[in-house]
């Protein structure tokens, strides 16, 4: 199965790399993951609605040219489904039997994803109703993705 990490931003901070590296690595026993960054456009302080939305398409542009046609799309949306992490292993997992066998998981920036790119998505996902900080968000897909594979695997993974 392949996984893709669609994300919005870079990471700058060495820790938030570090991290994340490490996890590609730990994921790579059980998948080919791949991080894709796309750029993403300066938001001013006090911006009108209107220049969010503006940047959200223009961020949205970006992220659709990246997603492969025949990937299962799968959104991080403070509105999405709320699932624990057994369930999100089994979700994998499902997908993959289904014969989804590219899954391209999708970060939005500091202002999140734009509409065009919410009806892409075949599955939207809710880790929290907090926000997070979308370069922290990566980590803690990154983490997520592992440890369901580990669940589904039968293998131990600290609770």
């Amino acid at each position: 199965m392949r996984i893709t990490v669609l994300c919005v931003g870079k990471l700058k901070e060495p820790y938030f790399r570090d991290a994340a590296a490490e996890y590609i690595k730990r994921l790579s026993r059980y998948c080919r993951p791949e991080i894709i960054e796309t750029a993403d456009e300066k938001t001013p302080d006090n911006a009108s609605r209107a220049e969010e939305d503006a940047i959200l398409a223009k961020e949205a542009q970006r992220i659709r040219k990246r997603i492969a046609e025949s990937a299962y799309v799968i959104t991080l949306d403070i509105s999405g489904k709320k699932m624990d992490s057994v369930s999100f292993g089994r979700t994998i997992e499902r997908l993959g039997t289904e014969g989804k066998s590219h899954l391209c998981f999708v970060i939005g920036g500091s202002l999140g994803l734009h509409e065009s790119v919410k009806r892409r998505a075949d599955l939207a996902v809710s880790f929290s109703d907090m926000t997070f900080p979308h370069q922290l968000m990566r980590i803690i897909l990154l983490e997520q993705i592992y440890r369901g594979f580990r669940i589904v695997s039968g293998e131990p993974y600290h609770k």
